[in-house]
């Protein structure tokens, strides 16, 4: 009888340890997984070293755990033989266990479910459209970057919150800043306190410190830095609030109804919101506008400080996407995980915009399936480039006879590869152009049509200017024809 009381004693000694040690192995994991950097990308509340320290954590846990499972069972083996307890209880001690890990795994996905809902994630809506490609996403939306013509969307105008994708915009403006010559690359950057304090990621930047705009946009581009964002954005406008103002100006003139920045870097706050259409709009207004910006976001590994401070872009498609232009990632705990990715091959340019994906996996995955959605069924057909002659024009009293007119914009069409479609191209001419003529002048037009069906036109304008034929241009000619002779 003491016998069987002892071994019972130990069975139950042994599961309620198996029931600690999991359930400690739970809450630590999940601690591990809410503190991982691909989630906690922006998140102020968490350090690098945080990151470090519970990824180790979770990996020592995980051996100490297995090893004493094994170090249990073996122990339970060893004391049924000594005390021949039948292997019936080694197995139901067993069962019990592999049952114990089930509910554990249940619950977890219980919690992970219920904090989806929590952070709002909403399912339906009246945006929703037909979502061939099964998408998981809160939202997203797949447009050619040229024409900006929508080619997949699926609540394209769901309000969610950006994260890092909101420095989409605050770079666009610094580099509006840098074509305008407000700004160089060279040009030195403070720091204040307030760009040094930032959380989430950064290069922890020293208020002793200065960089160049060019560093400042490779570490915003490249690993997302706050503390470079919030430097950058004093620097243009001397407070980041006068920035942020910059940034909703900017938004509303290019037509993003969703959107309010609450701030310049993406870090969760209240209102701070916008959409994959928006997202869509600002990220085509910074590759079309302003192409150079890929210099930056098409890095995947580089370094600051004189190689002292590596970088590795967040964003993974640069490294492994053919074609991979960029642009932008961003996560929080709350946002979850968004991208604006982009790509071109064949003269085909695309942008895909995912947000709340539920892992970084999946927005990586879902942006590819976009991408190559695009790729497998678009073509783009270059129509007209700008610059490009496309017939001449005799001039009237002008120091020249004729001038060449040129197309004043690209043009061109996405079509279907299914597709065969022909297209007619109609040259209209200006026939009484008179001097004086300038750059930029129109001379003409140029209709696409298909079928009859008008597809685009593009002004035909002049490239150079012609003065006015009179005695004193006809002086300042001979004049200058004469010098040009004697000259030679």
């Amino acid at each position: 009888m003491r016998k069987k009381l002892f071994v019972i004693s130990i069975i139950v000694i042994l599961l309620f340890s198996c029931l600690s040690i999991s359930f400690a192995s739970d809450e630590l994991q999940a601690w591990a997984e809410v503190s991982s950097d691909a989630i906690i990308e922006e998140d102020p509340n968490v350090s690098q070293n945080m990151i470090d320290a519970s990824a180790s954590i979770n990996s020592k846990l995980n051996e100490t755990t297995n090893n004493e499972i094994k170090s249990n069972t073996e122990n339970t083996v060893e004391t049924s033989e000594d005390l021949n307890v039948s292997q019936n209880m080694v197995d139901a001690s067993k069962v019990i266990n592999e049952k114990l890990k089930e509910t554990n795994e249940k619950e977890t996905s219980a919690l992970y479910q219920n904090r989806l809902e929590n952070t709002e994630l909403v399912e339906t809506s009246a945006t929703v459209k037909e979502n061939p490609l099964k998408l998981t996403c809160g939202g997203a939306i797949l447009i050619e970057q040229n024409s900006g013509e929508i080619l997949y969307d699926y609540n394209a105008h769901e309000k969610l919150r950006p994260a890092s994708v909101t420095k989409v915009m605050t770079i666009l403006l610094i580099m509006e800043a840098l074509d305008s010559g407000r700004i160089n690359l060279t040009d030195k950057i403070p720091c204040s306190q307030n760009a040094s304090n930032m959380g989430g990621s950064q290069i922890w930047l020293d208020t002793t410190e200065e960089l160049t705009v060019d560093e400042m946009l490779k570490a915003i581009c490249v690993v997302s830095a706050n503390d470079c964002t919030v430097a950058m954005a004093e620097y243009l406008e001397g407070s980041e609030d006068a920035f942020v103002a910059k940034m909703n100006e900017k938004a509303k003139a290019l037509g993003m109804n969703d959107t309010n920045f609450v701030n310049c870097h993406g870090i969760d706050a209240d209102g701070h919101e916008t959409s994959p259409y928006d997202i869509a709009l600002m990220s085509r207004e910074l590759l079309t506008k302003h192409p150079s910006i890929t210099k930056y976001t098409t890095i995947y590994m580089d370094s600051l400080r004189d190689g002292k401070s590596g970088l590795v872009n967040t964003n993974k498609l640069v490294r492994n996407y053919d074609g991979c232009t960029g642009l932008k990632t961003g996560s929080t705990s709350i946002a979850l995980f968004n991208l604006s990715a982009s790509a071109t091959r064949n003269d085909l340019s695309l942008i895909a915009v995912i947000m709340k994906a539920e892992t970084s996996q999946v927005r990586f995955e879902e942006a590819r399936k976009l991408l190559d959605y695009g790729f497998a069924n678009y073509q783009y057909k270059s129509l007209a480039v700008k610059g490009e002659v496309a017939g001449n024009v005799n001039v009237n009293k002008g120091l020249k006879n004729s001038t060449e007119a040129v197309f004043s914009d690209n043009f061109g069409l996405i079509l279907k590869k299914s597709d065969s479609q022909d297209i007619e191209q109609n040259i209209q001419l200006n026939e009484n152009v008179s001097a004086p003529i300038n750059i930029g002048m129109k001379l003409g037009e140029v209709q696409f049509k298909s079928n009859g069906e008008l597809l685009g036109v593009v002004d035909l304008v002049a490239n150079e200017e012609i003065e006015k034929y009179g005695f004193g241009t006809m002086c300042k000619k001979i004049f200058t024809s004469w010098y040009t002779l004697l000259r030679n």
